[in-house]
């Protein structure tokens, strides 16, 4: 089936959105660092978006149906990942996260596993030709999310583990959700919510409630909203110019470089820097959406689209936080943020989109 394949089938224009949003992150993350100790990551991060334009291609012309047909064995190497991040991770800020590789960089696990999950759940509905789902397959599509979902919870990792729910939604709707299930749903998130509440940590409520109320406690738990919302604020129409924003570079907006970097994109660039780079990130969005109407079965549909679902959830959480509309949870904006599990994720998922689309039409 390879020699059928033809790079002129690639979608060259979301790969040029792509490297645009990739360019502004690496502007950012250079002048949001300038004169700290983290002068030079932006460096890293190049490397990083390198190595994923090369995981991108090779991955692009790997047929996904192999991808599909291994997926349940990636499924257990995920989980016996996440169980040696539990036993040899490295402990930073009271949670363990991340494997240390050699040469000094840290790999996160819980990232790659959102793109086997992706997988995992395009192969579960994939194989169903029924029009709507029971409740039994519903159940199963439910524990298949949700024990790597609950093992990243107890890193503790609310954040990254959060972003695995989108995946499920996405796969239940598209497979059939009936309208009775949906309630039952919505019923039992409901009379979870008390006890999930009581099994995060108080450093987790405090995130989750002090967005809504930030200058309750300015120097505690409503410092990083309070200091973003001046940062975007401060920004204006235009911006103040790089390396020139106060809040950025006078120390007082947090990890601008990861979390944040939209807050300090937005003081740099004003409104119109930031509204740009929303528009390019619906772009994106667009020509995703577009490769899963055109995918040539119904498993490569429900893995675009569970990659719709995963940017689309990163995005809104991201800069909803950034802006104070969202709890703050860790969550990276894609492919601007700084962190090299977080860009490689991105390129495989639009390495496997890629390779979807390249296949629409050979038979």
């Amino acid at each position: 089936m390879a020699r059928f394949v033809s790079f002129r089938d690639f979608d060259w224009l979301l790969f040029a959105f792509v490297l645009v949003i990739c360019g502004l992150g690496v502007m950012e993350i250079y002048s949001a660092t300038l004169h700290t100790k983290f002068a030079g990551v932006h460096i890293k991060q190049v490397y990083w978006i390198g190595a994923g334009m090369l995981a991108m291609f090779a991955f692009s012309m790997v047929n996904y149906q192999v991808l599909l047909e291994n997926v349940h064995w990636m499924y257990l190497v995920s989980i016996a990942s996440l169980v040696s991040v539990m036993v040899f991770g490295q402990k930073y800020l009271g949670a363990r996260r991340w494997i240390k590789l050699p040469g000094g960089q840290h790999f996160q696990p819980s990232e790659w596993v959102k793109l086997i999950l992706i997988l995992a759940v395009a192969r579960y509905f994939a194989e169903m030709r029924q029009r709507e789902l029971s409740l039994a397959e519903l159940v199963k599509a439910g524990l298949l999310v949700g024990v790597p979902m609950l093992m990243v919870l107890a890193q503790p990792d609310l954040g990254t583990s959060l972003t695995y729910v989108p995946i499920a939604l996405m796969a239940i709707y598209l497979g059939g959700l009936r309208p009775k299930h949906a309630l039952v749903i919505v019923v039992l998130g409901a009379l979870l919510a008390p006890v999930a509440w009581h099994v995060l940590k108080p450093y987790q409520r405090e995130r989750l409630t002090s967005f809504m109320e930030p200058e309750a406690d300015p120097r505690g738990s409503g410092y990083q909203v309070q200091q973003s919302l001046i940062a975007v604020g401060s920004g204006g129409l235009w911006g103040k110019g790089m390396a020139n924003a106060s809040q950025t570079h006078g120390m007082f907006l947090p990890v601008p470089q990861t979390d944040f970097i939209f807050a300090a994109w937005a003081e740099e660039h004003g409104f119109v820097g930031a509204m740009g780079v929303l528009l390019l990130y619906f772009m994106v969005l667009m020509r995703l959406i577009q490769n899963a109407q055109t995918a040539p079965d119904r498993a490569g549909t429900f893995v675009v689209m569970g990659v719709v679902a995963v940017l689309a959830f990163h995005i809104l959480i991201n800069v909803g936080m950034v802006v104070g509309f969202m709890p703050v949870t860790g969550i990276p904006l894609p492919l601007m943020s700084y962190g090299g599990s977080s860009v490689l994720f991105m390129f495989l998922a639009l390495g496997i989109v890629m390779n979807i689309r390249m296949r629409r039409f050979v038979n």
